[in-house]
C-alpha cells in the first residue's frame, strides 16, 4: 500500500512538473517568437497514386497455353485451353458437352483448334499506389526510395467454330463465335535513386528530375475464359485418370532489375507538405513467361511528401540588424 501511495505521489508530482514546463515553454515561445525559425527534417515520407500503362510484351503469358513443370510454354495439345475446352468441358471421352450447351448448338457440333487460340492480348491501364521516402542531401537534392504496387488486368479474345448444318447458306450463317479471355497480374516495384530539383533558388514551384534502379516483382495471378455464361478457370487443375491433363504447376513468379526516370513539377505547399506531379518512364524486366526482357512502361501520377517534424532552432540573440 505504501508503495502504491508513493507511486501516486510521484505521478502527481511528475504531471505537475510537466504541466508547469509546458506553460513556461509556451510563455517563452510567445515572448521570443521571432527568435525561433523552422526548418525541415532530414527525412520525408510520402504517398503516391497514379496511372500505370504496362507494355503488352508479357500479356502473352495469359494466352491460354500455360507452362509445363519446367517453365516452358505448353504445346497446343497440352495447353490449358485445349485441356479445359476439349477434354474437361467439351465432352471429352464421352462426357457431357458443356461447351455446346453454352454456345447453343447440338452436342459436339463445334470445333476448337490452334487457329482459334487467343489474340490481341494486352494490359489495361491500372492504378499504381505506394509509399515514397526522401532523404535530402541539401535544399535541392535528395536520395529517394519508392515502394509501389499495382494489380493489372489483361484482356484478349479467342474463337470457337460451330459446324454449319448441311445445305446451309454461307452468307446467312456466321459459324465463328468470339469470346473473352482475361487475366490478372500483381506487380511490386522497388525503386532507389536520386532526385534533383531544378532552378537556382528553391521557390514554391520548380521542375525536378529523378533517376535510379528499379526491381520489379511480378506474379501471375489468374487466367479465365468466358464462353457466354460459362466461366472456366484455366489455372485450376486436378489430375484425373480418365484423360491426360497437365499436372498442377506453380504460378509464374519472377523478379527483374531495370531502371527508372522521372520528370515533373515540385510544389512547396507549406513547410510540412510538398506536392509533385510526376511522369515516370520505367525500363522493367517482367520476369514471368518466356524470354523476359527489358521493356518500356509508363506512369503518370501525384506524389505528396510530408515533413515528419519541424525542428525549431533558436537564432543568435547577439545578432543585430
Amino acid at each position: 500500500m505504501k508503495l502504491i501511495s508513493k507511486a501516486k505521489t510521484f505521478l502527481l508530482f511528475f504531471t505537475l512538473l510537466i504541466s508547469s514546463f509546458n506553460v513556461f515553454s509556451q510563455d517563452e515561445e510567445t515572448e521570443n517568437e521571432d527568435a525561433f525559425v523552422k526548418r525541415k527534417s532530414k527525412f520525408l515520407t510520402g504517398f503516391y497514386v497514379g496511372s500505370y500503362f504496362a507494355n503488352k510484351y508479357t500479356a502473352s503469358t495469359y494466352n491460354g497455353y500455360g507452362f509445363d513443370v519446367d517453365g516452358n510454354r505448353n504445346t497446343f495439345l497440352n495447353s490449358y485451353m485445349y485441356q479445359k475446352i476439349k477434354n474437361e468441358y467439351g465432352g471429352g471421352y464421352g462426357q457431357f458437352d458443356y461447351i455446346a450447351e453454352a454456345i447453343g448448338v447440338d452436342q459436339h457440333q463445334w470445333e476448337f483448334n490452334e487457329s482459334d487460340m487467343p489474340f490481341n492480348m494486352h494490359y489495361n491501364p491500372a492504378i499504381l499506389v505506394g509509399f515514397n521516402f526522401k532523404f535530402p542531401v541539401n535544399a535541392r537534392s535528395a536520395f529517394i526510395f519508392n515502394l509501389n504496387g499495382s494489380k493489372l488486368n489483361v484482356d484478349g479474345n479467342f474463337t470457337i467454330t460451330t459446324l454449319k448444318p448441311p445445305n446451309s447458306n454461307p452468307a446467312n450463317n456466321n459459324n465463328i463465335q468470339t469470346f473473352a479471355i482475361r487475366g490478372s497480374e500483381q506487380r511490386l516495384q522497388f525503386q532507389m535513386g536520386f532526385q534533383k530539383i531544378l532552378g537556382e533558388e528553391l521557390q514554391k514551384l520548380n521542375f525536378f528530375v529523378e533517376a535510379g534502379f528499379i526491381g520489379t516483382l511480378a506474379k501471375f495471378d489468374r487466367n479465365m475464359i468466358y464462353i457466354n455464361n460459362l466461366q472456366i478457370d484455366l489455372t485450376y487443375y486436378v489430375n484425373q485418370a480418365i484423360y491426360p491433363s497437365p499436372g498442377p504447376t506453380r504460378k509464374p513468379v519472377g523478379f527483374g532489375v531495370g531502371a527508372f526516370a522521372g520528370l515533373g513539377a515540385n510544389v512547396e505547399m507549406n513547410p510540412k507538405f510538398t506536392l509533385q506531379l510526376l511522369y515516370s518512364p520505367t525500363f522493367e524486366k517482367i520476369n514471368i513467361g518466356t524470354s523476359p526482357t527489358l521493356k518500356l512502361q509508363n506512369g503518370l501520377g501525384l506524389r505528396v511528401y510530408y515533413n515528419l517534424i519541424a525542428v525549431k532552432e533558436k537564432s543568435d540573440p547577439l545578432k543585430t540588424d
